[in-house]
Formats: structure tokens, sequence, C-alpha cells
């Protein structure tokens, strides 16, 4: 079964969040985006548990119970064996993001994706194209890190030596130690055989899970695979549309009106301010790419750069976007953060704006 933790969505940030990267990878349209809310709704019955939605969902919101890629990672790259398939240790290549593809190949100096079974199977259509996207993306990435560890596309067709157990392996496995898992097991296929789309929507528990800054653990392990890299001759600049999971940006001082809103929504603190509001930071090893605080940016004064700085990876450095003025108001005297000449702060100014439109004395000064 595949579990969204609606917290961790990026769309419960922002109903203008135009995140979709699961529903697009979907190769049987198990997710769509809800009619009536903002989150995903999934079709668990037409769900076929490729994890492709896995590796593509920016802040780790979607997970498979019966693979956790964290957990995969470890067990993998301490294995002596490079080869990655979907009859031997993965439901599909696509579950694997390109923070996990890159630091198992820096760590491994090579790895090897099965691609014997791709041609016949039923969701290559869109899950083949995730992998030779995370390949070439990889590849690229590696090449301008000056790394020389390889990645290859072999037509291996990997078949398992073990055989499946039998009934009375299956009987002797229900005892009172797994009863509960038989019973969530029972449970999810029930839940399969509705053939419905199941919507989901914010509960208490995930309030908390919208305030708190989180970095996903996928980042968390390029980073420590990153620092055990040689840095390399130079740092170069590459093309900003082949880089997917991260970013840098650039400011608009003149249209942004300091409302806060791309730090606030910000999921894991690359966008971050002072106890003043007077300034705003990014961090571009933070960042993942999740387009949320370009979403909640109404005079699109927030702008993706057209390159990215391997530097990033190896020395990350926060960048200062901009500065505001910070003023205390005439009207309400609340302090509050500008980057114009304006000493009434923006509520007084709506304030003053409609009660104008009341009297119908607008642009009148």
């Amino acid at each position: 079964m595949i579990a969204l933790s609606t917290g961790s969505c990026v769309r419960s940030l922002s109903v203008h969040s135009e995140c979709n990267k699961c529903e697009e990878v979907c190769p049987t349209n198990a997710i769509v985006m809800g009619e009536n809310t903002n989150l995903p709704s999934i079709n668990f019955s037409s769900c076929v548990t490729c994890g492709g939605c896995v590796g593509v969902c920016p802040s780790e919101a979607l997970e498979l119970e019966e693979f956790n890629s964290t957990n995969f990672f470890f067990d993998f790259a301490e294995a002596e064996d490079n080869l990655l398939s979907c009859r031997k240790n993965v439901p599909c290549i696509s579950v694997l993001s390109i923070e996990h593809i890159i630091s198992l190949a820096v760590l491994k100096k090579e790895i090897v994706f099965d691609m014997g079974y791709c041609d016949g199977c039923d969701i290559a259509h869109t899950c083949h194209k995730q992998i030779m996207s995370n390949y070439e993306e990889a590849t690229y990435l590696l090449d301008a890190m000056e790394n020389t560890a390889t990645i290859k596309l072999e037509n291996l067709c990997y078949e398992s030596e073990n055989k499946e157990s039998g009934r009375r392996d299956f009987l002797n496995a229900v005892n009172l130690q797994t009863v509960a898992k038989v019973k969530k097991n029972f449970e999810d296929e029930v839940q399969k055989a509705g053939d419905e789309l199941v919507e989901h929507s914010l509960e208490n528990k995930d309030i908390a899970l919208l305030r708190k800054k989180t970095i996903p653990d996928r980042r968390k392990i390029f980073f420590t695979a990153i620092k055990r890299v040689e840095k390399p001759s130079q740092f170069h600049v590459v093309d900003a549309t082949e880089v997917s999971f991260t970013s840098q940006k650039l400011m608009n001082e003149e249209l942004c009106t300091a409302c806060q809103m791309c730090y606030r929504v910000c999921p894991t603190a690359a966008l971050t301010s002072d106890t003043k509001n007077s300034k705003i930071e990014f961090d571009p090893f933070l960042c993942i790419k999740c387009h949320i605080c370009h979403d909640v940016c109404e005079p699109d004064a927030l702008t993706l750069s057209t390159s990215y700085d391997i530097k990033e990876f190896f020395t990350p450095t926060v960048q200062s976007l901009v500065k505001f003025h910070v003023r205390r108001c005439d009207e309400c005297d609340v302090v509050f953060s500008t980057n114009t000449e304006d000493k009434v702060c923006y509520r007084c100014k709506c304030e003053e704006e409609e009660a104008r439109e009341l009297w119908g004395i607008v642009g009148v000064k």
C-alpha cells in the first residue's frame, strides 16, 4: 500500500500549490488531485505500488509500507552488490530519487540499472521515462562534479533463485506475533477492493507538521555522501533545467512586498528571515524545488535562476535575496517591514483602501 503523510505534502501548505509530480508519474492514474481537497486522492485498487510517486515527491510525503527508501539506501550501500533490479531489491527503479542515485553512485563507484524487463512492462510509459530522466540527470551532475562514478544501463533480466514459500510456511507465519500485520493486510485488501478515490484531508495531528521545517532524509543522505567526495578542480555552473531537486533563486526587490509568505511556507527553511523580518535569505542546498514559494508569491518577485553552481553541493552558502526597512506604523504603532518609504503598515493601508471604497472616494487623496 502507498501511504500519504498529509502534513508533509507540499500542497497542504497552500491552496495555490501547483505541485503534481506524483500525479504525473503514476502509470495507472491511481493518484489525482482531489476535487474537494487540495491534497492528492488515491485509488488504492488501481495502485500497483511501483513507487514512482515516492521517488519524485520532493518532501517525502509518500511512502510504500513495505519499502523504505532510506533503509534500502543504507542496506544497499553496505552490500557488495551494485545491481538495482525490480526483480531483486526494488519495486521499480523509479522509486529512488536523484539524491539516492547520485549518493549510491559516488559511494559504490558504480551502480547498474537492470532495464531488461522495461520493454514488456505495463507501467513503462511513465516509470521507464522517469528512470531514464533520473539516469541522465545523475550522469550529467556526476560529470559536472568531475566524479568518476558511473551508472550503467544493462538488459540483465535478473531472476531470483529463491522459490516462493509454500502454504505450510504461510500458515506457520500466522502466529500471535503476526496477527496485527495480517489484520492490517486484510484491511488493506478491503480498501483496495473499493475501486474508488480516497480523499485525504488535514487532521489535527497534521497541523503541527505544517509549521515544522523538516529536511528530507534523502537530502541528508546526499549531503553526507557529498562530504566524502573529493572536490572538483573547479566548480562548474550548470543549466538549472537539468537539476530537478534543488535550485538557486533571484529576487526582484522592486516587486517584493515584504509579505513574508515565501519563507513562512518553505517546508525546509531554505528561505528564512530574522526575528525582525528585516531580510530574506536563501540556502540552495536546503531547497527541494517544490516551487511552493513561487506559487504563493503574488507579484512574482521570486524567480528561479537559469543556472546552478555546483559549488553549493560542496560548500553551501546562504545568500541574501533582499533586505527591508523595519519601521513602526504611524497608524497602529506595529513594527512592520517594507522596501519602500511607506510609514503605514500593509494592514492599515488595506483598511484605508477599504474605507475609501465604502465612502465612495476611491482615487481621491
